[in-house]
């Protein structure tokens, strides 16, 4: 089953790497340019520096070389369409941020519609900031008569914003729009629970035999069609209630039964045939009217419930013990809602914004294949980590993340936070950068562990990715470790350690743990090299070694029917 998670540009992705026609289903959830910078939360143990955050993303395009160089794009695309529709937003909206969101978005969704099966659908999540122009750019990409449905999602109570003077009406909904590549489409119906009113309402009668409950139906219509005209026997005991007598056994003057045939009241018809009404009275289906005319019992338990509709407020936002922390994480039960409506089990869904991972999360559960693609590698660490705490066993390819010292010099090469934030990864750090990029102290990860009953002791992480390292870089972390008073520190190098540096490293002493009995270098040289080789490794045991994301839960069950979730706690 495919299972792919990939770290770039989506774009450069989708266009290097997914064939034509080979997905079943797209979500996304792109940013949505609302000019906001998105922290990611790390959590740090009691009695330590409060919750560190660190930019996961800018969502704000502005326009420039590469915003022009995709509009150019654009124009010499073989959709004509599209190119005409840009063509009359950048004269309508000029160059500007949202000119530059809108640029990057049309190219990306007819990436999107090439890879997207005959038969795929696509849902896009969106806010109201730019979900009008989004809706013109589907229309063009897709065709406006493969659109389906706007649905409209509750993500949150009501806003006091009132009595902080705002005068609009409170934003409560995202928006996802619903379209499909073609005329026919996977599909699913699902269902939601009855309301407590409209229960209390039809559902009035109980069985007395089963407790169950049920309503009445009519079995006539107004309209005749095939055997419809026959008569209907029943039969009345001494207290006045007739019920269904099948057989005519009982045609007798000197039984205690007395006995009729109805038809349908004047101007109905049976809307059954005999046989089927026969098989409803052998059933226990059939109730009778004091005329004698029979009524069909539905029974609650055995209804669907009501068929969803375009809007959905029975969807919490992600809270407790599922929030992990991501800015804009979605819940699961949304996405398990999408793909078990557009998808089948063995399908491959697609996320190119794939955040924190809830869409693979939920392919995953729901036994679908999946892609995910997202451009920081905090995103891609916290999906392999997410994936594998609820699905211990399960095996998946990450592309475009170093696999060797070559990829490596290349990232740190293109950017320096990606490597800083990929090479806290190889040592299960959360990385630090405080309120903002560059203000880390001479800090880039932190790790915490438990080691005694004295409370979390903490573990400092220098990430280097020149080429040129020196002693006085080793010295450096000395001093940052006993500022910050932690217990160990990692210095994480690209280059190989010179021997005054390994020499300053082990003059710094060692740190006794009291719970293994075991003594370990405070300052632990280790080079990309070896920990990509696995042939290094920090010196160090505790069981919270783990990245500073909140832990997953793990899944014990997979999906049933509609789109419930049974959840380990």
């Amino acid at each position: 089953m495919t299972r792919d998670l990939y770290f770039g540009d989506n774009l450069n992705v989708l266009r290097e790497s997914i064939a034509d026609e080979s997905v079943d289903l797209i979500y996304l959830d792109p940013p949505f340019n609302s000019k906001r910078d998105y922290n990611l939360l790390f959590r740090s143990p009691t009695g330590h520096e409060s919750d560190a955050q660190i930019t996961a993303f800018e969502d704000t395009w502005h326009w420039g070389e590469q915003a022009e160089r995709e509009y150019n794009e654009l124009l010499h695309q073989p959709n004509t369409d599209v190119a005409e529709l840009i063509r009359a937003f950048r004269s309508f909206l000029h160059e500007n941020d949202v000119m530059a969101y809108l640029v990057m978005m049309a190219n990306r969704l007819l990436e999107l519609h090439r890879v997207l099966k005959p038969t795929g659908s696509l849902y896009l999540h969106c806010d109201p900031t730019a979900s009008h122009y989004l809706k013109i750019v589907l229309d063009a990409v897709f065709g406006k008569e493969n659109f389906r449905s706007e649905i409209s999602w509750k993500r949150s109570s009501a806003h006091s914003d009132a009595k902080q003077g705002r005068k609009i009406y409170g934003n409560i909904r995202d928006v996802v729009f619903f379209y499909t590549k073609g005329k026919e489409w996977t599909w699913n119906w699902i269902h939601t629970p009855y309301d407590e009113g409209y229960v209390s309402s039809f559902y009035r009668h109980i069985e007395k035999s089963t407790n169950r409950l049920y309503r009445i139906g009519d079995l006539t219509a107004a309209k005749p069609g095939g055997d419809t005209e026959f008569e209907w026997p029943v039969k009345r005991p001494m207290e006045g209630k007739w019920e269904a007598d099948l057989t005519h056994e009982f045609l007798n003057p000197q039984n205690k039964w007395q006995y009729k045939t109805v038809r349908p009241y004047k101007g109905r018809y049976w809307a059954f045939s005999r046989s089927n009404l026969e098989q409803f009275a052998r059933d226990g289906r059939l109730i009778h009217s004091s005329s004698g005319i029979p009524q069909y019992k539905r029974y609650l338990d055995e209804m669907p419930g009501v068929p969803l509709q375009n809007s959905w407020d029975d969807i919490s936002p992600a809270s407790g013990k599922e929030y992990l922390g991501y800015p804009t994480q979605k819940p699961l039960a949304l996405l398990e809602r999408i793909i078990a409506a557009s998808s089948n089990e063995g399908d491959v869904v697609l996320d190119p914004f794939c955040g924190c991972g809830t869409a693979v999360h939920a392919a995953e559960k729901l036994k679908r294949g999946w892609i995910g693609i997202d451009i920081t590698h905090l995103a891609i660490s916290l999906i392999e980590k997410r994936l594998k705490d609820a699905f211990p066993n399960i095996a998946f390819d990450v592309h475009g993340t170093p696999k060797d010292l070559a990829g490596a010099q290349d990232l740190a090469a293109r950017d320096k936070y990606q490597f800083q934030w990929w090479a806290c990864a190889l040592v299960n750090a959360q990385p630090y950068q405080g309120r903002k990029k560059g203000a880390d102290s001479g800090i880039d990860g932190l790790i915490f562990f438990q080691d005694d009953n004295r409370g979390a002791k903490k573990i400092v992480v220098s990430v280097k990715g020149g080429e040129n390292v020196n002693v006085s870089m080793v010295r450096d972390l000395k001093g940052v470790l006993e500022r910050e008073k932690a217990a160990l520190g990692l210095f994480v190098t690209m280059a190989p350690p010179t021997k005054p540096m390994l020499t300053e490293a082990a003059a710094a002493g060692l740190y006794h743990s009291a719970s293994y009995n075991e003594n370990w270098p405070r300052i632990q040289v280790l080079t990309v090299e070896g920990l990509l080789a696995g042939s290094e490794r920090p010196t160090f045991k505790s069981v919270n070694f783990s990245l500073g994301f909140k832990q997953a839960k793990r899944e014990t069950s997979a999906h049933r029917g509609n789109v419930e979730m049974d959840l380990e706690e």
